[in-house]
């Protein structure tokens, strides 16, 4: 059996970060925590379809694993399917999505119950309207799947999750041929011509679930991954101050430094050569390798990727991508006045995001100067810098520089690059 894990997708809807399979959580990125489950379930053969746009990364991050480049981008699964399925004939599936991060135990037993008939998709087992697509059923037996049929027409309470298991996937690459390519539901019109033949089993599923499309999703995934995180593990490099100190489960990388009256309260996990400064709390967050958690600084329930850099700053539920830098007494809102559900446009969409606690969205390259502060679910663009004393309200595009005037908040195009972080050295030694 061969493995198909779908990450070609372009993810625009995971502005302002990008490449959401190699988004780092926890010390490694979603991509290899998939991967990880998929190994645990014993799905050994594992080959990547990627797009032009990201194959290569993925390639230099996963040597050891097939990769597959996706020709036409703009045909979704279809496209995946029909670049990789010649390339692997007659062999047996499990087609994931990168989208998707679930327990092992559901691999295992989609693909338990497919070799049974003659494919399986997993589902999960929903109590309330979620607005994805549904399965439809007889018996246990696939009739049909329903797109967001809006709550109260549901034809189940099984809510389709891309882990499907094709035991005959010439069957699968034939349907795939005459498609209605006016809509890009391309692979769902497949499946549509096989169920009437061919018996694929629901695989009902209660176990854990988080769709990553947006980017505030990884926040809903990280409680789930600190989870993992048992006990300590302290690297031998790693200098911790007498004064400093550190509750519950924690990971501290390779020549950390955390200096006097850090406090880091776990679950959390440190990347290598980060430093974490006098009087900094750190709780319930995942920092990546070579950040600055400068002094005074809070940082709650928060995601870090690598190369960040705070002083005297508040960052709480937020995501900051990488080479990113904060002016000192600069701070992220995550609670409205009113607490109610905090709401973020995408597109031309504004839309929930199912939670009450949301910082800021940061993507890489950002300068944030002194004192600015961000209200709850502000997303700030690539390459974008910020000026002292700004209020951020709305969303900043990707390469503007902002700055206020007069009481309002001007943007204007940046003309001005953030430094590489090897640049910085000269600073984190004076840390």
């Amino acid at each position: 059996m061969k493995t198909l894990l779908l990450v070609a997708g372009r993810s625009r809807r995971f502005w302002p970060l990008h490449e959401k399979a190699l988004f780092p959580v926890c010390g490694k990125s979603l991509l290899a925590h998939i991967i990880g489950r998929l190994k645990e379930a014993g799905c050994d053969d594992i080959i990547v379809v990627g797009g032009k746009h990201n194959v290569h990364a993925v390639r230099s991050s996963f040597p050891k694993l097939q990769t597959i480049e996706q020709e036409q981008l703009e045909l979704g699964m279809r496209g995946a399917l029909l670049s990789a399925l010649p390339q692997i004939p007659g062999e047996d599936i499990l087609l994931v999505s990168s989208n998707d991060v679930i327990d092992a135990s559901a691999y295992r037993a989609t693909v338990e119950a497919g070799k049974k008939a003659d494919g399986a998709m997993l589902a999960q087992r929903v109590t309330r309207y979620f607005p994805g697509g549904y399965l439809s059923t007889s018996a246990n037996r696939i009739t049909g799947i329903v797109e967001k049929p809006g709550e109260g027409n549901e034809p189940s309470d099984l809510v389709n999750i891309v882990c499907h298991y094709h035991k005959d996937s010439t069957a699968l690459f034939r349907a795939l041929q005459d498609i209605d390519t006016a809509t890009d539901d391309g692979y769902e019109q497949a499946l549509a011509k096989l169920f009437p033949d061919k018996h694929y089993s629901a695989v009902p599923y209660e176990g854990f679930w988080q769709a990553v499309k947006y980017p505030w999703h990884l926040l809903s995934l990280l409680p789930h991954v600190l989870d993992s995180v048992k006990g300590r593990t302290i690297h031998p490099t790693a200098t911790i101050h007498p004064t400093a100190v550190i509750e519950g489960n924690v990971v501290i990388g390779e020549g950390v430094r955390v200096l006097p009256f850090a406090c880091i309260k776990g679950p959390c996990v440190i990347g290598d050569r980060t430093i974490i400064g006098n009087n900094a709390l750190v709780r319930g967050s995942s920092i990546g390798n070579d950040c600055v958690i400068g002094f005074a600084t809070e940082v709650k329930s928060s995601i870090l990727a690598d190369h960040v850099w705070t002083h005297s700053t508040y960052l709480g539920d937020s995501v900051i991508g990488e080479n990113v830098s904060f002016g000192a007494g600069t701070v992220t809102g995550n609670l409205r006045l009113d607490e109610a559900e905090i709401t973020s446009t995408v597109g031309e969409e504004k839309m929930t995001t199912g939670t009450t606690k949301l910082g800021a969205i940061i993507g890489s390259d950002v300068r944030i100067g002194i004192s600015a502060a961000l209200n709850p679910g502000v997303k700030i663009g690539r390459g974008t810098f910020v000026s002292s004393g700004c209020l951020i309200e709305h969303d900043l595009p990707d390469s503007v520089f902002a700055r206020m005037k007069d009481g309002r908040l001007v943007t204007s195009p940046n003309t001005a690059r953030a430094p590489r972080p090897e640049g910085r050295e000269g600073y984190r030694r004076g840390v």
